[in-house]
Formats: structure tokens, C-alpha cells, sequence
């Protein structure tokens, strides 16, 4: 029997793009998974792919749209955008919006609210989950499942790797927020680059701990890149690519 093999895919807004290149590689290779588990961008990028979608052809989609434009922009509301564009992308590019109507089995992290933990996604209706997944606090508004009030899954958990322990074999963790070395007070000027630092230090222990469960750990070097960084979609694209291909012996070795 053939061994299974599992994709875990981390968040980090526009630098989920090289998550795509590291799909276009394992494809090139051969490597086709049973199960994938993602949070946030990896919950997008996994979703389209489990549905079908080529990596190349998700590069595409995700670049022709615009989330962060005046026209999902929220007043008074819990964040600053709405994820409506996001929601019409999904149901464009994905027939049914279920689950168990994926080519290949889906497992989406998300946080919740009110109970303070994470939570793993894969029943029902798939949109949602995967939306829920995306959306950064503040930024966007949170999503309502039930009872529950979820918001971006990296808040907790932002390598979930959990799901794909007992069903894979073989696991590929693809992270995309590697931490810049030797950086100096004045790389830490402005809002946006102190926010990005805190995300990275906060979610690294809990994502380094995981390491060793993985088969092969493909980490892009992308710290020159913000969150939303989206007009360097093809660079990002381009170093998730040729960071997998280091791997390529390891991978085709392993499997």
C-alpha cells in the first residue's frame, strides 16, 4: 500500500503566494496528497487546490482581486474589511461549497473568540470555513459558525498539523514566515513593520515545536515581503518554488 502523504500550509497573508510554488514543484515531482491542512492563506491556497485548482491557476485568481479596496471597506463594524470579494472569489472558482465535494481532504484551522482556542474545520460548508480561517482580527471582520465566533486560525494555531498525524505518513510543512537574522532597531521603524515582528515572534515557538513531526520542513526565506504584499505575488511565488526545489532529493526520496 502506497504511503499516505499530508501538506500542512502556515498563514502569512501574501507570502501564502509561495505555498503555490511549493505545490507547482511537489506536482512536477509526482507528489500528490491524501490530506491537506492549512491555516488563513494556507486555508485559502489549500481549499482551491483540494477543489482542483492548479497552482498556477490560483497564482492567477488571487492576484486579480483586490480585498483590501474602498469598496470593502467597513464602517463601524468589528474590522476594517469586509471578506465579501474574498467569499465571491471562492464560490467562483469552487463548484460545490462542501467538504466532502473535495478532490483531496481538507482540514482548516480557525480561532475561536469566545472560547479562546483553536478549532479544526472540515465538515459542512467549505466557504465559510476557509473565510472564517482568513480573517485576520481587526482587519477583517470575524465570521459567525453556530455558536461560535471564529477569526483568522494563526492567531493560535498557525502550523496545524494536528489532523494529518493519525491519517498521513508522510507530512510537508510549507511555512512561510521565517524570521529575518541580525535585525537592527532601524528595520523596525513604522507601525507596520512592529506589527509584523510581533506576529512573527508570536507564533514561532509554537510553530518551531512542530518541526520534527514533519518529513520534510520547506521554510521560504520571505521576510523581505509584509503580509500584503500582494504586487510581489510572482517573486513570492517564485522563492516558495525554488526553496521546495532544495528539497527535491529528500522528497523524492521519502516518498
Amino acid at each position: 500500500m502506497a504511503n499516505t502523504i499530508g501538506y500542512v500550509l502556515s498563514g502569512g497573508g501574501a507570502r501564502g503566494f509561495a505555498h503555490l510554488g511549493v505545490l507547482k514543484l511537489l506536482e512536477e515531482l509526482g507528489i500528490i496528497p491524501y490530506a491537506v491542512a492549512g491555516t488563513s492563506a494556507g486555508a485559502v491556497a489549500g481549499a482551491l487546490y483540494a477543489a482542483g485548482s492548479s497552482p498556477e491557476a490560483i497564482l492567477q485568481l488571487m492576484k486579480n482581486n483586490n480585498y483590501f479596496g474602498w469598496s470593502n471597506f467597513l464602517w463601524h463594524k468589528e474590522g476594517f474589511f469586509s471578506m465579501k470579494a474574498m467569499e465571491k472569489t471562492l464560490r467562483d472558482a469552487i463548484e460545490t461549497d462542501d467538504f466532502d465535494a473535495l478532490k483531496i481532504k481538507l482540514f482548516v484551522a480557525a480561532t475561536d473568540l469566545v472560547k479562546g482556542e483553536s478549532v479544526i474545520l472540515s465538515k459542512g460548508k467549505l466557504i465559510e470555513a476557509v473565510i472564517a480561517s482568513a480573517s485576520i482580527p481587526v482587519v477583517f471582520e470575524p465570521v459567525v459558525i453556530g455558536e461560535k465566533i471564529l477569526v483568522d486560525g494563526g492567531v493560535l494555531n498557525n502550523f496545524p498539523l494536528e489532523p494529518l498525524e493519525k491519517i498521513c505518513d508522510i507530512i510537508i510543512g510549507s511555512y512561510v514566515n521565517k524570521m529575518a537574522d541580525g535585525i537592527n532597531t532601524q528595520s523596525l521603524s513604522g507601525t507596520k513593520n512592529i506589527l509584523d515582528r510581533c506576529f512573527h515572534l508570536a507564533i514561532s515557538n509554537s510553530v518551531y515545536t512542530k518541526v520534527n513531526k514533519c518529513n520534510v520542513f520547506i521554510e521560504s526565506p520571505l521576510y523581505m515581503f509584509d503580509m500584503y504584499d500582494v504586487k510581489q505575488a510572482d517573486k513570492i511565488f517564485e522563492i516558495g518554488y525554488n526553496t521546495a526545489l532544495q528539497h527535491k532529493d529528500k522528497l523524492l526520496k521519502i516518498i
